[in-house]
């Protein structure tokens, strides 16, 4: 699918107030209303924009996150995703290139919990070495 400048406007836009109406788009974008519910439509139905979710502040306190930098043994991934895959608190796992194998964002509720989850990473068979960064303070956050 071809986008275009407007398009991308358009996702800006929505990047920071997805809930934000049609209207305010199209005044925003210059555009007529009907025009922008097209290309919303069309962006819908394309793929491009896959959906629209809702994120909650914690209603306990903030979770404390950390991402965690992971060493792996050789051929040893497959087993290690698994194991990663049936611990609690583990929100996302990436794969990456240089040092490290994967990054893997974790959550908990008080710091015994989170050295609990580090501990219980580091114990999987496969893993070589762990470094934990622990997230202070969001500066910016573009995420859905």
């Amino acid at each position: 699918m071809q986008i275009d400048t407007n398009d991308r406007k358009l996702l800006a836009l929505l990047r920071e107030n997805a809930r934000r109406p049609v209207s305010d788009l199209a005044r925003r974008l210059d555009l007529p209303r009907t025009t922008v519910q097209t290309r919303l439509d069309r962006l819908e139905q394309s793929g491009v924009i896959a959906g629209y979710t809702l994120r909650t502040a914690p209603i306990d306190g903030p979770p404390l996150r950390a991402t965690v930098l992971l060493s792996r043994a050789p051929r040893s991934g497959p087993a290690v995703l698994a194991a990663l895959r049936g611990l609690p608190g583990i929100e996302m796992v990436h794969t990456t290139s240089g040092r490290f194998d994967l990054m893997i964002q974790i959550a908990a509720r008080t710091t015994a919990e989170l050295e609990d989850r580090l501990d219980r990473i580091g114990a999987i068979d496969g893993v070589e070495s762990l470094e934990s960064l622990i997230h202070l303070s969001t500066r910016i956050d573009h995420a859905p």
